[in-house]
């Protein structure tokens, strides 16, 4: 453990994976940790298959580690820390799913990545395999802190004013495991953002946390409280603007105490904190917070600039070559092939170090294959490509799609021509084919209907790269329940399927929006069945089309003609009947 007191998950004997030194890793406390925790979850198995623990007993013990029971099968999910993976972490993680699954994985809106068809009792066997790459699912599940999320592109952003990875860091080690925070009245979320752009939806989730600098210079916390989706959506609430960031444990200390005297624990449909502080108001909630931090300043948890520094050199950047900003080369392929420029277009993103550019895989073919899924083999391609081309490192966006964050310009050509291969090249990041989609009624028992066939049915409507293209950036969001695992309520379109008599259903909203300018869609009308969403979801984007200004995006069109004009359009076909 840290003599500090707030870690239980340390890697300060950091040593870089091969051709890769911007991650966390483990030591032997970790690693010992981590081994107990299997040994002990293989014993409850044991004893649960072998009718010595009830299901109530069991139930418990199996979330601690991950593990769901689902409409078929169990589904374990696997911690993914702020989306950042080795290329042998990855080739483990296709391993797994070649092992014990069907053969692929799903990546999630968390981060993380889940497998919908493990044997319960080959599940010890799993986390064992994870421990050998230093994985593991706890805290996956449960009314504790989850992962942390952040920027796909943290530590490479040009837009960044520091790397969010080191506080993401140090919210990871003082979040697992500890003893306070373990039984909250419901799941909690973090998200660090250190952008111009808010990639990291920090804005919906229960605490946001901008990193920023005051007017002297120094480095500090802007905190955002009380955002999520689910049954009642929220956009979160700035209660503190600059928070020094040596207190940045003592005040998420502050929070999660607030949180867990006042949040609710009889109705778990009103305990979740956006709840707590829409009901005492965003600053009756602050004054609690800020008289609980008052009692904690300057406490045992402080982080001392020497902490920052030891985390900061997990994140040292790679072996960068001293590049170009233009590579000749790199130009003129884009000039000869239109269909390589595109890519580059859509699904690459500006490096700060010149001659250097991260590349977005996309996890959203065309040809009804789920959003997020990756079979084994494509991950193992993926883990070859990380390791040539991007210092065997990658990332996992909230968006469910895979990053080689550190590829030369001039490797491009041949990774996109790698991709390809793998069926992850599709140019439709930002478009309306990158759909976000949880795995709906198809695996999940709290599913009212499927979203990957909807999000199948969409893309077939909408097969034309160019046309595609030329709509601009369209975020089209599925949720299978209210639950809202989707993110339907933040898509410029959000669909979320409805029960009504046993049959499915889907209602639509439109003029949701993530990032700076968050905002929460609002319901059309009544929903659609199943064969009606579809070409519902068509008309409402050829109202666009026929009433954009020039130039004018999907999201700022919604909002200066308001619903109306989609809502008619949606709806005015007799073969449309509207439940």
């Amino acid at each position: 453990m840290q003599s500090n007191g707030y870690s239980h998950i340390r890697t300060d004997s950091y040593a870089a994976f091969p051709h890769q030194t911007t991650m966390y890793k483990y030591d032997s406390l970790d690693q010992t940790l981590v081994d107990e925790r299997v040994t002990q979850f293989r014993d409850q198995t044991r004893r649960f298959l072998a009718g010595e623990l009830s299901e109530d007993e069991f139930r418990p013990l199996r979330l601690m580690n991950g593990l769901y029971v689902q409409r078929h099968a169990p589904m374990l999910r696997v911690a993914i820390p702020y989306g950042m993976l080795a290329s042998r972490q990855l080739r483990m993680l296709g391993h797994i799913a070649r092992k014990y699954d069907r053969g692929y994985g799903h990546f999630s809106t968390r981060q993380n990545i889940q497998y919908n068809w493990p044997k319960l009792e080959t599940v010890p066997d799993i986390l064992a395999d994870l421990a050998n790459v230093e994985m593991h699912a706890i805290q996956t599940s449960g009314n504790c802190v989850r992962n942390t999320t952040s920027d796909q592109f943290a530590g490479i952003a040009h837009d960044e004013l520091v790397d969010p990875r080191p506080y993401c860091e140090l919210i990871r080690q003082w979040s697992t495991f500890h003893p306070e925070f373990t039984f909250l009245p419901r799941k909690f979320k973090i998200a660090v953002s250190s952008s111009t752009e808010d990639r990291a939806a920090t804005l919906v989730h229960d605490i946001g946390l901008h990193i920023v600098k005051n007017d002297a210079g120094e480095v500090g916390v802007r905190v955002i409280v009380g955002g999520g989706l689910g049954r009642t959506p929220i956009i979160g609430h700035i209660i503190r603007e600059f928070l020094p960031r040596e207190e940045l444990l003592n005040y998420l200390d502050a929070i999660l105490r607030t949180y867990n005297r006042y949040g609710r624990r009889d109705n778990k449909y009103k305990a979740r904190i956006k709840i707590l502080v829409k009901e005492l108001t965003p600053a009756k909630f602050a004054a609690e917070v800020e008289a609980e931090w008052a009692n904690l300043k300057g406490g045992p948890v402080v982080v001392p600039e020497e902490e920052f520094a030891r985390l900061e050199s997990f994140f040292t950047a790679p072996a960068y070559e001293q590049l170009v900003a233009c590579d000749a080369g790199f130009e003129r392929k884009q000039l000869d092939d239109r269909g390589f420029a595109r890519w580059v277009e859509q699904n690459t993103f500006h490096h700060k170090v010149p001659g250097y550019r991260a590349v977005t895989l996309s996890l959203k073919p065309y040809g009804g294959i789920p959003p997020g899924d990756a079979t084994a083999e494509q991950m193992e391609g993926v883990a070859d490509l990380a390791d040539r081309y991007s210092f065997g490192e990658l990332r996992v966006s909230h968006e469910q799609n895979l990053i080689l964050a550190d590829v030369k310009q001039s490797d491009l050509y041949d990774v996109w021509q790698e991709a390809k291969k793998l069926g992850f090249a599709t140019p439709n990041i930002g478009l309306l084919t990158n759909i976000i989609a949880c795995p709906g009624g198809d695996f999940c028992s709290l599913a009212n209907a499927r979203s990957l066939p909807v999000a199948a049915a969409i893309q077939a409507r909408f097969e034309d790269l160019d046309y595609v293209h030329d709509l601009g950036p369209i975020d089209l969001n599925i949720s299978g329940c209210i639950n809202a695992c989707g993110h339907h309520h933040v898509g410029h379109i959000g669909i979320l399927g409805v029960d009504k008599d046993n049959q499915e259903f889907y209602q639509v909203t439109l003029g949701g929006a993530q990032g700076n300018n968050a905002s929460l869609g609002k319901v059309i009308g009544p929903s659609f069945s199943a064969e009606e969403i579809a070409p519902a979801v068509q008309r409402i984007i050829e109202t666009f089309a026929e009433k954009r200004h020039e130039d004018e995006t999907f999201i700022d069109t919604v909002r200066r003609l308001g619903l109306e004009p989609f809502k008619a359009r949606a709806y005015d076909k007799p073969e449309l009947k509207a439940a």
